[in-house]
């Protein structure tokens, strides 16, 4: 069974939580077991993150750039590379983001994680404006099925 991952962070209105839960629905559909993990209220552990087969991030726009408690594993996931890579490289991941008219976090967020050299992006980075509409909710599921899809073959 594939081990899914979204980490994402979510706070003032929960836009990105939708989204983050329409990717774990999705990636649920298709067969994996999935673990939602905020940002805002949980600190990933390293050594727990290297047990997934593939990963989600999920951010909303903070002035053009990710949210602080993503950053936060961004910097954990540099230092443990450095010490460790095993388990931290091969993982396949997906990106998506909530904006409230800036939307320009965009390509600060997906060269931040070609960067990081985690693994190979699959599809597309989802972006909703606001309270993500079902068009949005559909394309959140369509990239978590996408993820699940890509390992199983």
């Amino acid at each position: 069974m594939v081990l899914l991952l979204v980490l994402y962070h979510s706070q003032e209105y929960g836009n990105t939580e939708a989204m983050a839960k329409a990717v774990a629905e999705g990636a649920k559909n298709a067969g994996a077991k999935v673990t939602l993990i905020n940002t805002d209220t949980k600190r990933v552990d390293i050594d727990q993150f290297r047990q997934f087969d593939a990963v989600v991030f999920g951010s909303p726009d903070y002035w053009g750039y990710i949210a602080g408690g993503l950053k936060i594993f961004v910097d954990d996931f540099y230092i443990a590379r450095k010490v460790n890579r095993q388990g931290l490289e091969n993982k396949p991941y997906g990106l998506f983001y909530s904006h409230g008219g800036g939307g320009n976090v965009r390509e600060p967020f997906e060269k931040l994680f070609r960067m990081m050299k985690l693994g190979s992006k699959i599809g597309k980075t989802v972006e909703s404006y606001g309270n993500p509409n079902s068009e949005i909710l559909e394309e959140c599921r369509e990239l978590g099925q996408q993820l699940v899809e890509n390992l199983k073959s």
